[in-house]
């Protein structure tokens, strides 16, 4: 495993915003320069600078030239003077009043330099304690992972997305996951979720939550599994508690457990077309099965409550009898669990406990809305997480795009973090380019959705491309993209570097130009007359 990774961004430079109430804090971001804008007027040339541009940053310490990374130490400790100082969870700050040093962190990271552009926003440390307070927000932040940046899920913040990875018995190594983990970051994942079921699990685990500057969640029930050797009907409560306590003491931010699935409601799953598609909500559905008894999982819910408490760990109530066909979206399976998890996630308020919802899934576009909707009655406005979801299944290698088309539109509904598909969904481990086509995919999903629900700030970048565009600043339009070195790469393939004209159009066909060429006409028209 190489033991020095380092990220660059072209043209950028990573730059820190103090906090007011905290002023020590450091909010990092990344701060793109631009080039002027260069125009002839009365045969004269004239330049006009253009002001840099700040974008949210997930790429942590590893584009900060000033930081010195090795894998085999790990990252800063970034907020472990903050954990010393704090009792009680992120929730229970928020009910008693409490701005935390993160929640101050993420609403200056949420406005980015709002307030130097002129651009209201609602975001203030004291607006993100009081969502946390009422269950709409959540910030992960595991005492144990001091390493992570805090950040934000909920509908009023930006639109976030989670990034898959993890080994399997077929394929992978602890190298390459934490190789995904690092790049799945620079390109833009908000949280990771770590699903090694393979070997090795607790060790992959290590090295990830050590060198990952974002939240980090799992699936508990695999690790519990694989202690079974597969074996549904061997497992137990007690196995599950250790390693529930196992993951929480390496540092584990949240949680995705299948708590929702009832004994009363497995059997609606019978007459689907694709039957269940969750694994871990297919081995609990099994227990129950075999020993005609609830799941261990919601008869204990109180007590995994008290354990994420204690380490102030997010729970990611998991939709195990979620779709895995648009022809199984929204039938009585789906809804009988996330109803189940509308009354789950007041139980874990009531603990101090952050919660979310995970949700599909398969789902055609039409029936998409009703998911939100009923997500938004049954469980309180508790942030939603969805897969996708999918809106079409004939697409295997492209449901990175059938996918991110339903994450756009339930974005735009209020879904507060998409859960990125790879290329490879259904298909096989995704490697890091498959990670890389998802990650991008998702954050255009996300963007999209953050421009149409009116998000402070969200045009920013895209008006800066736009008059890079127009202006003929290609280094700029690559510098801005959410994948510089693929646009650069595309772009290089068939044009001269330096050429003012691509050869999509060249010259004569620049509808550009054109414009250009029309309006300093009429500028000298107007200049005629006077």
């Amino acid at each position: 495993m190489e033991n020095n990774i380092k990220i660059t961004y072209p043209d950028s430079e990573k730059v820190y915003l103090p906090g007011q109430i905290y002023p020590e804090l450091r909010v990092a971001m990344r701060r793109v320069r631009l080039t002027p804008t260069v125009t002839v007027e009365n045969g004269e040339q004239v330049v006009q600078p253009n002001a840099p541009v700040y974008l949210y940053d997930t790429s942590g310490p590893y584009s900060d030239p000033e930081v010195e990374i090795d894998l085999t130490r790990g990252l800063p400790k970034l907020r472990a003077p903050w954990i010393a100082q704090r009792q009680g969870t992120q929730m229970y700050c928020a009910k008693h009043g409490i701005i935390t040093p993160e929640m101050e962190y993420v609403a200056i990271r949420e406005n980015m330099n709002c307030r130097e552009l002129g651009i209201d926003t609602h975001i203030t440390p004291e607006f993100v304690r009081s969502e946390v307070a009422a269950g709409r927000a959540v910030i992960p932040s595991n005492r144990n992972h001091p390493e992570s940046e805090p950040m934000i899920i909920g509908t009023n913040f930006l639109v976030k997305i989670n990034t898959n990875i993890g080994n399997s018995h077929q394929n992978s190594s602890i190298a390459e996951e934490v190789e995904k983990c690092v790049w799945s970051c620079k390109w833009g994942g908000d949280t990771l979720m770590d699903l090694s079921t393979g070997e090795h699990i607790h060790e992959t685990r290590e090295w990830i939550l050590r060198n990952c500057p974002v939240p980090v969640g799992t699936v508990p029930m695999y690790q519990a599994y694989e202690k079974v050797n597969g074996k549904a009907e061997d497992l137990t409560w007690e196995i599950f508690r250790d390693t529930l306590i196992e993951q929480c003491e390496q540092g584990v931010d949240y949680f995705t457990i299948h708590c929702g699935i009832r004994l009363q409601n497995i059997h609606l799953a019978d007459n689907r077309l694709t039957g269940m598609v969750s694994r871990g909500g297919s081995i609990i559905s099994k227990w129950c099965s075999v020993h005609q008894q609830e799941s261990f999982l919601y008869e204990h819910f109180d007590d995994i409550c008290d354990i994420c408490a204690r380490y102030d760990v997010a729970l990611s109530l998991g939709d195990g009898l979620r779709p895995g066909s648009t022809y199984d979206a929204n039938d009585a399976a789906q809804f009988a669990e996330l109803d189940t998890m509308g009354e789950l996630v007041e139980r874990a308020w009531a603990k101090d406990v952050q919660a979310f919802i995970e949700g599909p899934g398969h789902v055609p576009m039409h029936k998409i809305r009703e998911n939100m909707d009923r997500q938004i009655e049954k469980c309180h406005g508790a942030p939603f997480y969805t897969l996708g979801p999918i809106v079409t299944d004939i697409a295997p290698g492209y449901d990175h795009i059938t996918s991110a088309i339903g994450a756009a539109m339930i974005g735009w509904y209020g879904t507060a973090m998409l859960c990125y598909v790879t290329p490879k969904e259904h298909l096989a481990l995704p490697d890091k380019e498959d990670v890389r086509n998802g990650v991008i995919a998702y954050k255009a999903a996300a963007h999209a959705a953050d421009i149409a629900k009116g998000h402070p700030g969200a045009t920013v970048r895209d008006n800066a491309i736009s008059k890079a565009r127009y202006d003929f600043r290609w280094k700029d339009q690559f510098n801005l993209a959410l994948d510089p070195e693929r646009a650069l790469e595309y772009y290089k393939t068939s044009n001269e570097v330096g050429g003012k004209y691509c050869t999509m159009c060249g010259p004569h066909f620049c509808a550009m130009r054109i414009s250009h060429s029309i309006k300093e006409a009429c500028d000298l028209d107007v200049k005629v007359k006077r």
